[in-house]
Protein backbone atom coordinates (compact mmCIF):
# COMPACT_ATOMS: atom_id res chain seq x y z
CA UNK A 1 0.00 0.00 0.00
CA UNK A 2 1.45 3.51 -0.74
CA UNK A 3 2.27 5.28 2.42
CA UNK A 4 4.01 8.61 1.45
CA UNK A 5 2.18 11.22 3.59
CA UNK A 6 1.61 14.58 1.86
CA UNK A 7 3.34 16.85 4.49
CA UNK A 8 6.40 14.87 4.14
CA UNK A 9 9.34 16.12 2.44
CA UNK A 10 9.27 13.27 -0.17
CA UNK A 11 5.44 14.15 -0.83
CA UNK A 12 6.00 17.49 -1.19
CA UNK A 13 8.50 16.66 -4.12
CA UNK A 14 6.27 14.51 -5.75
CA UNK A 15 3.58 17.15 -5.81
CA UNK A 16 6.15 19.41 -7.57
CA UNK A 17 6.66 16.65 -10.21
CA UNK A 18 3.35 15.60 -11.31
CA UNK A 19 2.17 19.56 -11.14
CA UNK A 20 5.40 20.39 -13.41
CA UNK A 21 4.95 17.44 -15.88
CA UNK A 22 0.96 18.01 -16.37
CA UNK A 23 2.21 21.71 -17.03
CA UNK A 24 4.00 21.48 -19.61
CA UNK A 25 1.32 19.84 -21.47
CA UNK A 26 -1.73 22.12 -20.07
CA UNK A 27 0.36 25.47 -21.08
CA UNK A 28 0.49 23.82 -24.41
CA UNK A 29 -2.53 23.68 -25.00
CA UNK A 30 -3.51 26.91 -24.17
CA UNK A 31 -0.97 29.41 -25.48
CA UNK A 32 -0.40 27.70 -29.00
CA UNK A 33 -3.77 28.88 -30.43
CA UNK A 34 -2.62 32.77 -29.46
CA UNK A 35 0.72 32.39 -31.32
CA UNK A 36 -1.05 31.03 -34.20
CA UNK A 37 -1.32 34.45 -36.34
CA UNK A 38 2.33 35.19 -35.92
CA UNK A 39 3.23 31.59 -36.80
CA UNK A 40 1.59 32.22 -39.77
CA UNK A 41 3.19 35.47 -40.94
CA UNK A 42 6.88 34.01 -39.55
CA UNK A 43 6.49 31.02 -41.92
CA UNK A 44 4.24 32.19 -44.37
CA UNK A 45 1.85 29.30 -43.54
CA UNK A 46 -1.92 29.10 -45.13
CA UNK A 47 -4.90 28.17 -42.34
CA UNK A 48 -4.52 24.75 -43.37
CA UNK A 49 -0.98 24.58 -41.71
CA UNK A 50 -2.35 26.37 -38.52
CA UNK A 51 -5.14 24.23 -38.14
CA UNK A 52 -2.20 21.43 -38.43
CA UNK A 53 -0.54 23.21 -36.08
CA UNK A 54 -2.98 22.70 -33.68
CA UNK A 55 -3.84 19.22 -34.86
CA UNK A 56 -0.85 16.80 -35.19
CA UNK A 57 -0.70 17.47 -31.50
CA UNK A 58 -4.29 16.21 -30.97
CA UNK A 59 -3.96 13.89 -33.46
CA UNK A 60 -1.59 11.51 -31.53
CA UNK A 61 -2.33 13.10 -28.08
CA UNK A 62 -5.55 11.74 -28.26
CA UNK A 63 -5.19 8.34 -30.00
CA UNK A 64 -2.35 7.42 -27.70
CA UNK A 65 -3.46 8.66 -24.31
CA UNK A 66 -5.10 5.07 -23.26
CA UNK A 67 -2.32 3.14 -24.42
CA UNK A 68 -0.34 5.61 -22.26
CA UNK A 69 -1.76 4.92 -19.69
CA UNK A 70 -1.15 1.31 -19.28
CA UNK A 71 2.43 1.61 -20.53
CA UNK A 72 2.89 2.85 -17.49
CA UNK A 73 0.70 0.75 -15.44
CA UNK A 74 2.62 -2.06 -16.88
CA UNK A 75 6.70 -0.93 -17.09
CA UNK A 76 6.42 1.58 -14.08
CA UNK A 77 4.72 4.69 -13.71
CA UNK A 78 7.98 6.76 -13.04
CA UNK A 79 9.65 5.51 -15.49
CA UNK A 80 7.10 6.17 -18.45
CA UNK A 81 5.95 9.76 -16.93
CA UNK A 82 9.77 10.80 -17.00
CA UNK A 83 10.14 8.95 -20.84
CA UNK A 84 6.66 11.42 -21.51
CA UNK A 85 8.39 14.71 -20.05
CA UNK A 86 11.48 14.03 -21.86
CA UNK A 87 10.02 13.25 -24.77
CA UNK A 88 7.58 16.23 -25.04
CA UNK A 89 10.68 18.76 -23.91
CA UNK A 90 12.74 17.21 -27.00
CA UNK A 91 10.03 17.74 -29.16
CA UNK A 92 9.23 21.24 -27.70
CA UNK A 93 12.80 22.13 -28.88
CA UNK A 94 12.33 21.23 -32.24
CA UNK A 95 8.95 22.79 -32.23
CA UNK A 96 10.97 26.34 -31.47
CA UNK A 97 13.60 25.49 -33.95
CA UNK A 98 11.35 24.81 -36.91
CA UNK A 99 11.97 26.04 -40.20
CA UNK A 100 8.64 26.01 -41.95
CA UNK A 101 5.10 24.56 -41.44
CA UNK A 102 6.50 21.22 -42.37
CA UNK A 103 8.69 20.90 -39.63
CA UNK A 104 6.60 22.49 -37.38
CA UNK A 105 3.54 20.49 -37.80
CA UNK A 106 5.63 17.06 -37.41
CA UNK A 107 7.30 17.83 -34.26
CA UNK A 108 3.82 18.93 -33.11
CA UNK A 109 2.98 15.40 -33.32
CA UNK A 110 5.87 14.58 -31.83
CA UNK A 111 4.83 16.06 -28.96
CA UNK A 112 1.43 14.76 -28.39
CA UNK A 113 3.07 11.06 -28.12
CA UNK A 114 5.16 12.92 -25.46
CA UNK A 115 1.68 14.15 -23.60
CA UNK A 116 0.29 10.46 -24.15
CA UNK A 117 2.95 9.75 -21.77
CA UNK A 118 3.37 12.18 -19.41
CA UNK A 119 -0.37 13.53 -19.24
CA UNK A 120 -1.84 9.95 -17.61
CA UNK A 121 1.47 9.47 -15.93
CA UNK A 122 1.26 12.76 -13.49
CA UNK A 123 -2.36 11.92 -12.13
CA UNK A 124 -1.28 7.82 -11.79
CA UNK A 125 1.90 8.66 -9.71
CA UNK A 126 -0.26 10.53 -7.55
CA UNK A 127 -2.48 7.86 -7.06
CA UNK A 128 0.15 5.31 -6.86
CA UNK A 129 2.61 7.33 -4.28
CA UNK A 130 0.41 8.65 -1.50
CA UNK A 131 -1.14 7.44 1.57
CA UNK A 132 -5.04 6.57 0.95
CA UNK A 133 -5.70 9.36 3.79
CA UNK A 134 -3.80 11.97 1.58
CA UNK A 135 -4.83 11.21 -1.51
CA UNK A 136 -8.04 13.17 -2.38
CA UNK A 137 -6.05 15.77 -1.20
CA UNK A 138 -3.07 16.15 -3.13
CA UNK A 139 -5.16 15.50 -6.21
CA UNK A 140 -6.81 18.55 -5.49
CA UNK A 141 -3.85 20.29 -4.98
CA UNK A 142 -2.95 19.19 -7.95
CA UNK A 143 -5.86 19.77 -10.46
CA UNK A 144 -5.66 23.20 -8.80
CA UNK A 145 -2.18 24.04 -9.39
CA UNK A 146 -2.87 22.74 -12.51
CA UNK A 147 -5.34 25.19 -12.70
CA UNK A 148 -3.63 27.98 -12.19
CA UNK A 149 -1.21 26.97 -14.86
CA UNK A 150 -3.95 26.91 -17.43
CA UNK A 151 -5.53 30.82 -15.92
CA UNK A 152 -1.95 32.23 -16.37
CA UNK A 153 -1.22 29.64 -19.77
CA UNK A 154 -3.23 32.63 -22.20
CA UNK A 155 -1.48 35.46 -20.66
CA UNK A 156 1.98 34.21 -20.66
CA UNK A 157 1.48 32.68 -24.28
CA UNK A 158 0.57 36.36 -25.34
CA UNK A 159 3.32 37.98 -23.52
CA UNK A 160 5.99 35.63 -25.11
CA UNK A 161 4.51 36.17 -28.53
CA UNK A 162 4.58 39.87 -28.43
CA UNK A 163 8.11 40.02 -26.52
CA UNK A 164 10.70 37.51 -27.28
CA UNK A 165 8.44 35.66 -30.05
CA UNK A 166 6.43 32.50 -30.80
CA UNK A 167 9.09 30.35 -30.67
CA UNK A 168 9.51 30.20 -26.56
CA UNK A 169 5.87 29.10 -26.41
CA UNK A 170 7.67 25.90 -27.35
CA UNK A 171 11.21 26.38 -26.02
CA UNK A 172 10.16 27.34 -22.44
CA UNK A 173 9.16 23.31 -21.98
CA UNK A 174 12.58 22.88 -22.15
CA UNK A 175 13.66 24.17 -18.76
CA UNK A 176 10.51 22.95 -16.96
CA UNK A 177 11.86 19.51 -17.57
CA UNK A 178 15.37 20.50 -17.30
CA UNK A 179 13.73 20.95 -13.54
CA UNK A 180 11.23 18.11 -13.58
CA UNK A 181 13.11 14.86 -14.48
CA UNK A 182 15.76 15.14 -12.11
CA UNK A 183 13.35 15.43 -9.22
CA UNK A 184 11.06 12.48 -10.16
CA UNK A 185 14.02 10.79 -10.25
CA UNK A 186 15.61 11.47 -7.16
CA UNK A 187 11.91 11.92 -4.83
CA UNK A 188 9.21 10.25 -6.53
CA UNK A 189 8.97 6.66 -6.17
CA UNK A 190 8.38 3.92 -9.00
CA UNK A 191 4.63 1.58 -9.00
CA UNK A 192 3.78 -0.56 -11.25
CA UNK A 193 1.32 -3.47 -12.03
CA UNK A 194 3.22 -6.13 -14.43
CA UNK A 195 0.45 -8.37 -13.75
CA UNK A 196 -2.39 -6.50 -14.90
CA UNK A 197 -1.53 -5.83 -18.59
CA UNK A 198 -0.80 -8.91 -20.68
CA UNK A 199 -0.25 -7.94 -23.67
CA UNK A 200 -1.19 -3.56 -25.34
CA UNK A 201 -3.46 -2.86 -27.50
CA UNK A 202 -0.70 -1.29 -30.36
CA UNK A 203 -2.59 -2.13 -33.08
CA UNK A 204 -5.90 -0.36 -31.51
CA UNK A 205 -3.83 2.88 -30.69
CA UNK A 206 -2.43 3.45 -34.35
CA UNK A 207 -5.42 2.39 -36.15
CA UNK A 208 -7.18 4.89 -33.81
CA UNK A 209 -4.97 7.66 -34.48
CA UNK A 210 -4.22 6.88 -38.05
CA UNK A 211 -8.26 7.34 -38.34
CA UNK A 212 -7.99 10.87 -36.87
CA UNK A 213 -5.23 11.90 -39.13
CA UNK A 214 -6.91 10.92 -42.19
CA UNK A 215 -10.07 11.78 -41.70
CA UNK A 216 -8.38 15.19 -39.63
CA UNK A 217 -6.53 15.83 -43.22
CA UNK A 218 -9.85 14.89 -45.65
CA UNK A 219 -11.79 17.47 -44.05
CA UNK A 220 -8.78 20.41 -44.01
CA UNK A 221 -8.11 20.11 -47.21
CA UNK A 222 -11.65 19.25 -48.42
CA UNK A 223 -11.83 22.82 -50.30
CA UNK A 224 -9.45 21.23 -53.28
CA UNK A 225 -11.74 18.68 -54.16
CA UNK A 226 -9.08 16.34 -55.42
CA UNK A 227 -9.48 12.88 -55.92
CA UNK A 228 -6.67 12.21 -53.30
CA UNK A 229 -8.61 13.99 -50.49
CA UNK A 230 -11.56 11.58 -51.55
CA UNK A 231 -9.47 8.71 -51.30
CA UNK A 232 -7.53 9.73 -47.65
CA UNK A 233 -11.42 10.42 -46.68
CA UNK A 234 -12.46 6.87 -47.62
CA UNK A 235 -8.96 5.58 -45.62
CA UNK A 236 -9.54 7.35 -43.01
CA UNK A 237 -13.04 5.31 -42.75
CA UNK A 238 -11.59 2.41 -43.70
CA UNK A 239 -9.47 2.70 -40.68
CA UNK A 240 -12.15 3.88 -37.91
CA UNK A 241 -14.16 0.96 -38.82
CA UNK A 242 -10.83 -1.32 -38.59
CA UNK A 243 -10.50 -0.10 -34.70
CA UNK A 244 -13.79 -1.18 -34.06
CA UNK A 245 -13.69 -4.49 -35.74
CA UNK A 246 -10.00 -4.64 -33.74
CA UNK A 247 -11.28 -3.48 -30.39
CA UNK A 248 -14.34 -5.78 -30.53
CA UNK A 249 -12.65 -8.97 -30.80
CA UNK A 250 -8.77 -8.15 -29.07
CA UNK A 251 -9.25 -10.06 -25.38
CA UNK A 252 -7.61 -7.06 -24.13
CA UNK A 253 -8.46 -3.97 -26.23
CA UNK A 254 -7.52 -0.07 -25.39
CA UNK A 255 -10.94 1.15 -25.70
CA UNK A 256 -13.70 -2.01 -24.65
CA UNK A 257 -16.94 -1.91 -26.40
CA UNK A 258 -18.73 -3.52 -23.29
CA UNK A 259 -18.16 -0.18 -21.40
CA UNK A 260 -20.47 1.27 -23.58
CA UNK A 261 -23.53 -1.41 -22.54
CA UNK A 262 -24.12 1.41 -20.09
CA UNK A 263 -26.54 4.08 -21.65
CA UNK A 264 -25.51 6.43 -18.68
CA UNK A 265 -21.75 6.34 -20.29
CA UNK A 266 -22.59 6.08 -24.19
CA UNK A 267 -25.12 9.17 -23.51
CA UNK A 268 -22.69 11.27 -21.48
CA UNK A 269 -20.05 10.58 -23.87
CA UNK A 270 -22.34 12.01 -26.93
CA UNK A 271 -22.48 15.01 -24.98
CA UNK A 272 -18.98 14.78 -24.06
CA UNK A 273 -18.46 15.12 -28.11
CA UNK A 274 -20.73 18.22 -28.77
CA UNK A 275 -19.67 20.09 -26.44
CA UNK A 276 -16.03 19.65 -26.98
CA UNK A 277 -16.16 20.01 -30.47
CA UNK A 278 -17.79 23.37 -29.58
CA UNK A 279 -15.12 24.70 -27.91
CA UNK A 280 -12.55 23.29 -30.02
CA UNK A 281 -14.07 25.31 -32.71
CA UNK A 282 -14.87 28.45 -30.22
CA UNK A 283 -11.33 28.70 -28.91
CA UNK A 284 -9.66 28.29 -32.28
CA UNK A 285 -11.41 31.18 -33.81
CA UNK A 286 -11.37 33.18 -31.44
CA UNK A 287 -7.95 34.06 -30.55
CA UNK A 288 -7.70 34.39 -34.53
CA UNK A 289 -10.47 36.43 -34.73
CA UNK A 290 -9.43 39.11 -31.95
CA UNK A 291 -6.06 40.25 -33.52
CA UNK A 292 -6.93 39.40 -36.73
CA UNK A 293 -9.81 41.33 -37.14
CA UNK A 294 -10.05 43.10 -33.53
CA UNK A 295 -6.77 44.77 -33.90
CA UNK A 296 -5.86 42.94 -30.72
CA UNK A 297 -1.63 42.34 -30.00
CA UNK A 298 -1.01 38.51 -28.74
CA UNK A 299 -0.67 39.75 -24.84
CA UNK A 300 -4.30 41.48 -25.14
CA UNK A 301 -6.02 38.24 -27.13
CA UNK A 302 -4.56 36.28 -24.32
CA UNK A 303 -5.09 38.63 -21.45
CA UNK A 304 -8.64 39.02 -22.74
CA UNK A 305 -9.31 35.20 -22.28
CA UNK A 306 -8.81 34.95 -19.17
CA UNK A 307 -12.08 35.37 -17.57
CA UNK A 308 -13.38 32.04 -18.74
CA UNK A 309 -10.66 30.27 -17.02
CA UNK A 310 -11.01 31.85 -13.99
CA UNK A 311 -14.46 31.71 -13.57
CA UNK A 312 -13.55 27.37 -13.90
CA UNK A 313 -10.63 27.56 -11.34
CA UNK A 314 -12.67 29.73 -9.00
CA UNK A 315 -16.47 27.78 -8.88
CA UNK A 316 -16.54 24.51 -10.66
CA UNK A 317 -15.80 22.87 -7.07
CA UNK A 318 -19.01 24.64 -6.11
CA UNK A 319 -20.70 23.73 -9.11
CA UNK A 320 -19.79 19.84 -8.48
CA UNK A 321 -21.16 19.95 -5.19
CA UNK A 322 -24.33 21.82 -6.14
CA UNK A 323 -24.89 18.88 -9.01
CA UNK A 324 -24.79 16.68 -6.14
CA UNK A 325 -27.68 17.95 -4.96
CA UNK A 326 -29.76 18.82 -7.95
CA UNK A 327 -28.48 15.27 -9.98
CA UNK A 328 -26.59 16.01 -13.55
CA UNK A 329 -29.47 16.51 -16.11
CA UNK A 330 -30.03 19.78 -15.12
CA UNK A 331 -26.16 21.23 -15.59
CA UNK A 332 -25.79 19.05 -18.60
CA UNK A 333 -28.67 20.88 -20.00
CA UNK A 334 -28.08 24.63 -18.56
CA UNK A 335 -24.83 24.77 -19.23
CA UNK A 336 -24.46 24.04 -23.01
CA UNK A 337 -27.33 26.23 -23.49
CA UNK A 338 -25.27 29.28 -21.70
CA UNK A 339 -22.18 28.61 -23.64
CA UNK A 340 -24.19 28.58 -27.08
CA UNK A 341 -25.58 31.78 -25.84
CA UNK A 342 -22.07 33.46 -25.20
CA UNK A 343 -21.21 32.11 -28.66
CA UNK A 344 -23.78 34.04 -30.26
CA UNK A 345 -23.20 37.19 -28.20
CA UNK A 346 -19.41 37.08 -29.87
CA UNK A 347 -21.17 38.06 -32.82
CA UNK A 348 -20.76 41.59 -31.64
CA UNK A 349 -17.12 41.43 -31.74
CA UNK A 350 -15.54 43.01 -34.82
CA UNK A 351 -13.65 45.59 -35.89
CA UNK A 352 -13.15 48.54 -33.42
CA UNK A 353 -15.26 46.46 -30.88
CA UNK A 354 -15.21 47.42 -26.98
CA UNK A 355 -13.51 44.78 -24.74
CA UNK A 356 -15.93 45.36 -21.79
CA UNK A 357 -19.45 45.72 -23.69
CA UNK A 358 -18.61 43.33 -26.75
CA UNK A 359 -15.70 40.61 -25.62
CA UNK A 360 -15.94 39.86 -22.08
CA UNK A 361 -20.00 39.74 -21.81
CA UNK A 362 -19.44 36.91 -23.66
CA UNK A 363 -16.82 35.56 -21.90
CA UNK A 364 -18.25 35.64 -18.45
CA UNK A 365 -21.40 34.04 -20.26
CA UNK A 366 -19.36 31.14 -21.42
CA UNK A 367 -17.61 31.11 -18.55
CA UNK A 368 -20.82 30.28 -16.46
CA UNK A 369 -21.72 27.65 -19.03
CA UNK A 370 -18.42 25.79 -18.23
CA UNK A 371 -18.75 26.27 -14.54
CA UNK A 372 -22.17 24.66 -14.90
CA UNK A 373 -21.83 21.74 -16.92
CA UNK A 374 -17.51 20.62 -16.73
CA UNK A 375 -17.47 19.23 -13.13
CA UNK A 376 -21.08 17.31 -13.26
CA UNK A 377 -20.05 16.14 -17.03
CA UNK A 378 -16.78 14.71 -15.16
CA UNK A 379 -19.00 13.21 -12.06
CA UNK A 380 -21.47 11.67 -14.39
CA UNK A 381 -18.63 9.76 -16.43
CA UNK A 382 -17.15 8.49 -13.17
CA UNK A 383 -20.70 7.65 -11.50
CA UNK A 384 -21.60 5.50 -14.89
CA UNK A 385 -19.25 2.31 -14.58
CA UNK A 386 -18.65 0.55 -11.43
CA UNK A 387 -15.26 2.00 -9.53
CA UNK A 388 -12.43 -0.76 -10.94
CA UNK A 389 -13.32 0.93 -14.55
CA UNK A 390 -13.42 4.39 -13.12
CA UNK A 391 -9.64 5.24 -14.51
CA UNK A 392 -10.46 3.57 -18.00
CA UNK A 393 -13.73 5.31 -18.11
CA UNK A 394 -12.58 9.34 -17.69
CA UNK A 395 -9.14 8.44 -20.45
CA UNK A 396 -12.18 7.59 -22.87
CA UNK A 397 -13.77 10.68 -22.10
CA UNK A 398 -11.00 12.69 -22.09
CA UNK A 399 -9.73 11.26 -25.74
CA UNK A 400 -13.30 11.86 -27.00
CA UNK A 401 -13.28 15.41 -26.00
CA UNK A 402 -9.86 15.37 -27.66
CA UNK A 403 -11.01 13.89 -30.83
CA UNK A 404 -14.70 16.17 -31.03
CA UNK A 405 -11.92 19.23 -30.70
CA UNK A 406 -9.51 18.51 -33.50
CA UNK A 407 -12.46 17.43 -35.74
CA UNK A 408 -14.16 21.09 -35.16
CA UNK A 409 -10.77 22.46 -35.72
CA UNK A 410 -10.40 20.90 -39.27
CA UNK A 411 -14.18 20.96 -40.04
CA UNK A 412 -15.13 24.74 -39.03
CA UNK A 413 -13.27 26.62 -41.83
CA UNK A 414 -14.33 24.39 -44.19
CA UNK A 415 -17.53 24.72 -43.29
CA UNK A 416 -17.63 28.36 -42.81
CA UNK A 417 -16.03 28.83 -45.67
CA UNK A 418 -12.55 30.15 -45.08
CA UNK A 419 -10.25 29.91 -47.78
CA UNK A 420 -6.29 29.33 -47.45
CA UNK A 421 -5.41 32.93 -46.90
CA UNK A 422 -8.27 33.94 -44.72
CA UNK A 423 -6.80 34.92 -41.45
CA UNK A 424 -4.59 37.55 -43.43
CA UNK A 425 -7.86 39.17 -44.49
CA UNK A 426 -9.67 40.98 -41.85
CA UNK A 427 -13.10 40.94 -43.51
CA UNK A 428 -12.62 37.62 -45.01
CA UNK A 429 -11.81 36.27 -41.71
CA UNK A 430 -14.91 38.24 -39.50
CA UNK A 431 -17.22 37.35 -42.40
CA UNK A 432 -16.22 33.35 -41.39
CA UNK A 433 -16.40 33.91 -37.83
CA UNK A 434 -19.92 35.00 -38.24
CA UNK A 435 -20.48 31.71 -39.63
CA UNK A 436 -18.88 29.75 -37.35
CA UNK A 437 -20.45 31.12 -33.67
CA UNK A 438 -23.95 30.03 -34.70
CA UNK A 439 -22.85 26.69 -35.80
CA UNK A 440 -20.99 25.99 -32.64
CA UNK A 441 -24.10 27.19 -30.88
CA UNK A 442 -25.72 24.55 -32.95
CA UNK A 443 -24.01 21.58 -31.79
CA UNK A 444 -23.80 22.93 -28.12
CA UNK A 445 -28.04 23.21 -28.42
CA UNK A 446 -27.47 19.17 -29.31
CA UNK A 447 -25.70 18.70 -26.86
CA UNK A 448 -28.12 20.21 -24.00
CA UNK A 449 -31.22 18.45 -26.26
CA UNK A 450 -29.27 15.21 -25.44
CA UNK A 451 -29.00 15.79 -22.36
CA UNK A 452 -31.90 16.80 -21.30
CA UNK A 453 -33.14 13.63 -23.19
CA UNK A 454 -30.82 10.55 -21.82
CA UNK A 455 -29.46 11.53 -18.86
CA UNK A 456 -30.01 10.32 -15.46
CA UNK A 457 -29.66 10.90 -12.05
CA UNK A 458 -26.57 8.29 -10.64
CA UNK A 459 -27.20 6.18 -7.85
CA UNK A 460 -26.52 7.85 -4.48
CA UNK A 461 -23.60 5.65 -3.79
CA UNK A 462 -21.46 6.00 -6.84
CA UNK A 463 -18.19 7.25 -7.02
CA UNK A 464 -17.25 10.98 -7.29
CA UNK A 465 -14.41 12.96 -8.58
CA UNK A 466 -10.93 13.79 -6.83
CA UNK A 467 -10.40 16.80 -9.42
CA UNK A 468 -12.70 19.42 -7.77
CA UNK A 469 -11.00 22.01 -9.36
CA UNK A 470 -10.86 22.60 -12.83
CA UNK A 471 -8.80 25.31 -14.97
CA UNK A 472 -8.87 23.36 -18.95
CA UNK A 473 -11.07 24.85 -21.24
CA UNK A 474 -10.20 22.19 -24.07
CA UNK A 475 -10.94 18.73 -22.36
CA UNK A 476 -12.15 17.57 -19.48
CA UNK A 477 -10.40 15.99 -16.55
CA UNK A 478 -8.45 13.20 -16.32
CA UNK A 479 -9.11 11.17 -13.02
CA UNK A 480 -7.74 7.87 -11.49
CA UNK A 481 -8.36 4.75 -10.15
CA UNK A 482 -8.70 6.01 -7.02
CA UNK A 483 -12.01 5.06 -5.05
CA UNK A 484 -15.62 5.43 -3.63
Amino acid sequence: MPDVRLASPQGKWILLTTVLGSSMALLDSTVVNVALPRIGRDLDASLAALQWTVNAYMVTLAGLILLGGSLGDHYGRRKIFVLGVVWFAAASLLCGLALNPAMLIASRALQGIGGALLTPGSLALIQASFHPDDRSRAVGLWSGFGGIGAAVGPFLGGWLVSGPGWRWVFLLNVPLALLCVPVALRHVPESADGGRHARFDVLGAVLGALALALLTYALIEARTGSLIVALTAVVGLAAAVAFVQVERHRPDPMLPPDIFASRQFTAVNLVTLCVYAAFGGFFFLVALQLQVVSGYSPLAAGTALLPTTALMLLFSARSGALADRTGPRLPLTVGPLLCAAAMLLMLRVGPHSSYLTDVLPALLVMGAGMVTLVAPLTATVLASVDTARAGLASGINNAAARAAGLIAVAALPLLAGMGPEAYRVPSSFDTAFRRAMPMCAGVLVVGAALALALIRRPAPDCRHPDCRTYGSVTVPPLEGKGHV
